[in-house]
């Protein structure tokens, strides 16, 4: 232990700046390799959610950002134009979230409801962790059984009822509940893939036609906004577009997903080369420092190193007190990572920010550990590379002098 902190205070902290230096240039680099491990994870996640509707015929509604939306043009006869053109031409896919409500729940937090059709169902296979699949044959003065996140499960188990007073239909509604969501169950952006938003404290509620007639303007408009156009052609889209122009006054984009992931890919794998081409300048510098460090602290000590070799030291013991030095700066910034990490976490549950609570092990869920493994990885080849060229350059460093002296 003697010669341990004999070694580390004449090479590494011997000049405190460029002790700190090292430090925290290894916590940035480590935090650039996790955030950017993580978000390939995501995307990967994104693209295999996406992957069922990546195909030729299939078109995902957009709304043109220069489009102007006049709501004294839009109204319930005009929207229902377009749903009953929707139905008698295509076979399409409906999504909807975002409609809060305040229902009773354990953790207190907003719920958001979430509108499917069957279509959209059949596409997305949710995970169930209990229960049955949706049913979408039901009549909406009876139940309306739905599906919940993991979160709402202890408030509302299988076969228990919501009692929702303000719906999107203009009443009191009764759900019942059918199923629970599989844990961190998600939905990812069409257009940025490496965005989620959670399910645990969500509620999955089936739209038929019925259901989409009798809602009011608000679903049906934003109904329209990522609505999925299943087995087409581009003619048809055009078409379509018309119909959406004449009696909405809106502006649409069709786009494939293969567009949209062109356009993903443009702005994404820019931001992976700056993060990776930050992380590569990073750990450069980490090496040159240290070794720069190490061999002017060898030096400066001499005397004193030549004496330890004399008395029992060799360069066998000197690697192992290197890497184990690297080992335990390692550790502690792989701490500050998760603590950062976890606290993100766990503030979307101070916040109630009920789209991006997760449940995980300590707070973090599977990709984050997945990418602090990487990190570990990367610790483990970056200790290699600094400490043996570390050795390399003090072997070269004449002993003999400190004999002499």
């Amino acid at each position: 232990m003697k010669i341990f902190k004999f070694i580390i205070s004449k090479i590494f902290l011997r000049k405190a700046i460029l002790g700190i230096s090292m430090i925290l240039l290894l916590c940035m680099a480590n935090y650039t390799t996790f955030t950017a491990t993580r978000s390939i994870l995501s995307t990967y996640q994104g693209y295999q959610e996406t992957k069922y509707i990546n195909q030729n015929g299939v078109y995902i509604a957009n709304l043109d950002p220069d489009s102007y939306i006049d709501m004294d043009v839009i109204t319930k006869d005009r929207t229902q134009v377009v749903y009953e053109y929707l139905n008698n031409n295509f076979n399409y896919a409906f999504y909807t979230d975002g409609f809060v409500v305040t229902i009773p729940n354990i953790d207190n937090m907003e719920i958001s409801l979430s509108y499917i059709n069957e279509e959209y169902y059949k596409l997305n296979q949710f995970e169930l962790s209990q229960g049955e699949n949706l049913d979408f044959d039901y009549q909406l003065d009876n139940e309306i059984p739905v599906l919940i996140g993991k979160g709402l499960s202890k408030t509302y188990p299988v076969g228990s009822t919501i009692e929702i007073e303000e719906s999107v239909l203009g009443r009191p509604i009764t759900l019942k509940v059918q199923g629970v969501l599989k844990q961190n169950a998600y939905h990812s952006n069409y257009y940025a893939l490496n965005s989620k938003t959670y399910y645990n404290f969500s509620i999955l509620v089936p739209v038929n036609e019925e259901f989409i007639n009798n809602a009011n303007i608000d679903l049906q408009l934003n109904g329209l906004m990522d609505l999925t156009i299943l087995d087409t052609t581009n003619e048809k889209i055009i078409n379509l577009s018309e119909i959406l122009k004449e009696n909405l006054g809106l502006e649409f984009n069709f786009f494939s997903q293969k567009e949209n992931y062109d356009y993903f890919n443009e702005y994404y794998i820019h931001s992976l080369k700056i993060i990776a081409i930050t992380t590569l300048i990073l750990l450069i510098v980490i090496t040159c420092i240290s070794i720069w460090n190490a061999l002017v602290s060898i030096r400066l000590m001499l005397k004193d190193f030549t004496i330890n070799f004399l008395v029992g030291l060799s360069y066998s013991k000197l690697r192992k007190i290197f890497y184990s030095y690297f080992g335990i700066l390692s550790c502690i910034n792989l701490t500050v990572i998760f603590i950062f990490t976890a606290f993100n976490r766990y503030g979307c549950w101070l916040r109630k920010d009920a789209s991006f609570a997760t449940y995980g092990l300590f707070g973090l869920i599977g990709i984050d550990w997945l990418a602090l493994f990487v990190v570990i990885l990367s610790d483990i080849i970056i200790g290699i590379v600094i400490i043996e060229n570390m050795l390399r350059k003090i072997k070269k460093v004449p002993i003999s002098l400190g004999v002499l002296q």
